[in-house]
């Protein structure tokens, strides 16, 4: 049965600090239903009412898109291991990027991963756990390294000029606010 904390406690800290995985969900009302997996090193839970992660460069830039038109996002994680749970976040998100105030303060937390974008802010409305007994059980094997190869060989000026052609826009044609002149 589904239960509802208007904050994380302890234990869903360490739970969210254990995932090598997880989702995030945004939308506006007039855009198509973002759903997108993350892993690697890049997520830290703030404080109890806060979470950030350190989003890499990706085909797509849907979440800052969406954030900077309507705001709402949700974060999933799901445990694939003997105890089964899913841990869902609710609440409202923002992009900090390099050039904004807050972005030192908050890039600290992270370590240095190549293709890094930008920093989701998710402050906390709503914590979830659910049951999570459907959910199949897998073994991590490790991190993929595709997406590190791929930056790293892009280089600085090379991932700004994908952002430029990939990354300016959403699917559904809305600004994601990237690159200074988008703002």
């Amino acid at each position: 049965m589904a239960r509802f904390y208007p904050a994380l406690d302890a234990r869903q800290r360490a739970f969210i600090a254990a995932q090598k995985v997880f989702f995030v969900a945004s939308a506006t009302a007039s855009s198509r239903i973002n759903l997108s997996p993350k892993g690697m090193d890049s997520l830290r839970v703030l404080d109890d009412r806060r979470v950030a992660y350190l989003d890499l460069t990706g085909s797509g830039n849907e979440t800052a898109a969406h954030l900077r038109n309507d705001g709402r996002m949700t974060l999933m994680f799901a445990s694939f291991d003997a105890d089964p749970l899913i841990l869902r976040l609710y609440g409202r998100g923002h992009t900090v990027r390099r050039q904004d105030a807050a972005w030192s303060g908050l890039r600290r937390h992270f370590p240095d991963l190549p293709g890094e974008r930008q920093i989701i802010v998710l402050d906390i409305d709503s914590v979830q756990t659910s049951c999570g007994y459907a959910v199949p059980l897998y073994d991590y094997r490790g991190e993929r390294e595709t997406l590190a190869r791929w930056a790293e060989k892009k280089g600085p000026l090379g991932l700004m000029d994908y952002w430029r052609d990939k990354n300016r826009l959403s699917i559904d044609g809305l600004a994601t606010g990237l690159l200074e002149d988008d703002a």
